[in-house]
């Protein structure tokens, strides 16, 4: 067996709405099923933010957060099969599920009544290591860095989950919140053949710029109103106030997608606004099956991650950035 550190760097959240601190904790040692893995990159989410801000009730404190974890695999807990020392492997949000509720035998895990979320009931990636369920891990696919593969492991599979249920009928496709998830679907979409419109705080040219690059038809302020009525909009910014505004955007018939774990209020809008048979409608979480198919269509394009790499130790530095919006793509944290 490899000899590995007995302690490891990690940042830890003490209680909500306070700064991450540095601590040295004991490196896990992997139970039954579980892989121990060498945290190579973890993204920085938005629900990272929601956790620290408080926004998220019951997070086992303390914590390590992150979720977006990229690495490899440096021991094997007892039954192991799946992976091997040295595998390059990824972990998500969703990180165990019970198996035998309702919605775990109807193939809708990601509702799980019991689940578990890594970073959040499980200690995550903003850590030197990690400990992870083999069955909630992902082989990495060949050609992405490390820091490349993070953000895939939740920006892109919750962002991948919100423009599947879009529908596959959709043509133009709207985005609020030109961020992590949104900038990696834009470029599956387009590689599809969709039209993406971009909304983005108003006045935001670096971002509406950024979305034209990716291939976004037409950009804008969440203010403004698009060149042509939308099949569908995805809205990835936690601003419930996103929500009448993209209904008034959307056709007949379209969708609007919430993608986010937490949303500020939904303001009250006129009825009219919804009828002639418009939806609105959540996502929550991910199934495995998100997570393959992102993951095997994600070379294809190819989905190239734009991100902005901190040490491990800035990670309230990279969370601040987050919150006041002066990022672009997303961030990633390195051990």
């Amino acid at each position: 067996m490899t000899t590995l550190p007995t302690s490891m760097r990690a940042m830890v959240l003490e209680s909500p709405n306070t700064p991450l601190r540095p601590l040295d904790l004991p490196v896990p040692e992997p139970g039954p099923g579980q892989i121990l893995m060498r945290v190579r990159a973890c993204g920085v989410c938005r629900t990272d933010l929601h956790i620290v801000d408080g926004e998220l009730a019951g997070p086992k404190l303390p914590l390590v957060i992150g979720h977006e974890i990229a690495g490899e695999v440096a021991r094997l807990g007892p039954g192991v099969t799946r992976y091997q020392v040295g595998q390059r492997v990824g972990v998500p949000w969703l990180g165990y599920t019970d198996g035998d509720c309702p919605y775990c035998l109807s193939g809708q895990e990601n509702l799980c009544d019991h689940p578990r979320f890594t970073g959040y009931t499980i200690a995550g990636g903003y850590a030197e290591y990690t400990a992870a369920d083999q069955r909630y891990c992902f082989p990495l696919p060949a050609g992405y860095l490390f820091t490349e593969a993070a953000p895939l492991l939740c920006a892109g599979l919750i962002g991948y989950r919100a423009y599947r249920m879009a529908g596959t009928d959709v043509r133009r496709v709207g985005i609020y919140g030109f961020g992590g998830a949104a900038h990696i679907i834009a470029q599956i979409a387009v590689f599809q053949g969709r039209e993406i419109y971009a909304f983005t705080r108003p006045g935001d040219r670096p971002a509406q710029d950024f979305a034209r690059q990716l291939g976004a038809v037409w950009a804008g302020g969440s203010d403004e109103t698009p060149p042509a009525l939308l099949d569908a909009a995805l809205i990835f910014a936690p601003v419930g106030a996103l929500v009448p505004a993209a209904l008034r955007v959307v056709r007949k018939g379209g969708t609007v997608v919430c993608g986010g774990i937490h949303m500020s209020e939904i303001p009250a809008f006129p009825y009219d606004w919804l009828w002639e048979e418009r939806s609105i409608r959540s996502v929550a979480n991910l199934t495995r099956q998100d997570g393959e198919e992102l993951l095997a269509i994600a070379p294809q394009v190819p989905v190239h991650t734009q991100v902005t790499v901190f040490p491990l130790e800035q990670a309230n530095i990279a969370l601040d950035r987050l919150r006041s919006g002066q990022l672009q793509g997303a961030a990633v944290l390195v051990p």
